[in-house]
């Protein structure tokens, strides 16, 4: 089960560095490939999302027969999420919150801590969402590197080019240019990468005290210490718990990124929080289930909003940055409402009761695989496969 939006909880608060810090996950498993071509190849996480997407990538590539070593950044809920998967890994550096300067230099200095660690390791290949410190060792180092994003205006690097790209096939060329050695596009979203594993808990609306006849809806604040962050999003959160705390039969599931907004949210919204209209899980919960048993969702994070798109729930985004090809095709399809001033909360959101899909639909591992294979193909051969090699 995936578990990766979590609630902030005072029962599970984040493990200090000095208790996170374990033996670098580095092992194989099932080894398929001849042994004299077996690699190491370095993860490192830098965000809470990046837990559920890595985790059956690196199964696909222990599956192989390759070596993993594991690194993540004690950022949001990783820690959490990392304990939760039972994954070994490095712990090294934290989030120095919206501070550009602070994230400068909390970048620089987990590149520092982390180049003695790959040094040692000796990574043959090093893959990740957009860690920055992760590029600047194995710039330092000379290790190849895959950098995937799914948003656009998050590659702003300068100097940093990694070795590929791996994005969605929605996002253009122009916007992954760069990569030394290629591109690779694939179908789909980075979501559908661990959604298709998805299999929901009939007990969660029970352990959350929410009845059959509550109307759910689960919202997610913006990331307000992002470097894109714009103050719009949190004028709209507003607006929409204002709405829907106002309405007959709603319950609003609210998730808090962190302890800091944790409390201001409290602060805000308490006396509704005191009577049960609002719900912030004391403990952690499964974003994806919460999304499966919302009627609707309403969210400034984008991949809450691409997980209801991949899961069929209606959702509404109340994200002000600027909007990327993968937020702009999912509102071209009508998988996705953009929330764009105070006024769309009440001409756009409909509050109506959803069936959930069937469940036991055949899983689609597409987009697993052919990511998989575009990581062994550079692992073991150096280069893309031919037909995506760009």
């Amino acid at each position: 089960m995936l578990h990766h939006t979590l609630a902030v909880s005072d029962d599970h608060p984040a493990p200090s560095e000095a208790q996170s810090v374990v033996e670098p996950f580095v092992r194989g498993s099932e080894g398929r490939v001849d042994p004299g071509n077996q690699k190491k190849i370095w993860v490192d996480l830098d965000n809470s999302p990046h837990v559920p997407f890595f985790v059956p990538i690196m199964e696909e590539l222990q599956k192989r027969g390759h070596q993993i070593l594991l690194t993540a950044r004690d950022s949001y809920q990783v820690c959490e999420l990392v304990e939760f998967h039972h994954l070994a890994c490095k712990i090294v550096g934290s989030h120095w919150g919206r501070n550009r300067l602070l994230k400068t230099v909390g970048t620089l200095g987990r590149a520092a801590r982390l180049v003695p660690l790959a040094a040692k390791e000796k990574p043959d290949l090093a893959i990740s969402l957009v860690s920055r410190a992760q590029l600047l060792a194995c710039k330092v180092l000379c290790i190849p590197t895959i950098v995937m994003f799914d948003y656009e205006f998050v590659m702003k690097m300068q100097f940093l080019h990694p070795d590929w790209f791996f994005v969605p096939a929605v996002i253009p060329d122009s916007a992954a240019a760069g990569a030394k050695q290629g591109v690779f596009h694939y179908a789909g979203l980075k979501e559908d990468v661990y959604v298709p594993r998805f299999k929901p808990d009939a007990t969660l609306k029970g352990r959350l005290g929410i009845n059959g006849t509550d109307l759910l809806v689960t919202v997610r604040p913006p990331a307000t210490e992002a470097h894109y962050h714009n103050s719009e999003s949190e004028k709209l959160l507003s607006a929409a718990l204002d709405f829907l705390t106002h309405q007959p039969d709603v319950r609003v599931v609210l998730l808090p990124r962190n302890d800091r907004q944790a409390a201001a949210l409290r602060g805000e919204w308490g006396d509704w929080i005191a009577n049960g209209k609002i719900i912030i899980p004391e403990h952690v919960v499964d974003g994806l289930d919460l999304i499966w048993f919302s009627d609707l969702v309403i969210s400034g994070g984008g991949t809450m909003n691409r997980e209801a798109a991949a899961l069929g729930v209606p959702v509404y985004s109340i994200f002000r940055g600027q909007i990327g090809a993968v937020d702009r095709y999912l509102a071209g399809m009508g998988r996705l409402v953009l929330l764009e001033r105070v006024e769309d909360i009440l001409t756009k959101i409909a509050l109506e009761r959803r069936e959930p899909a069937r469940s036991d639909a055949p899983a689609d591992s597409t987009a697993l695989r052919s990511i998989s294979k575009a990581i062994l193909s550079i692992a073991e051969h150096q280069c893309l496969p031919a037909q995506h090699h760009t």
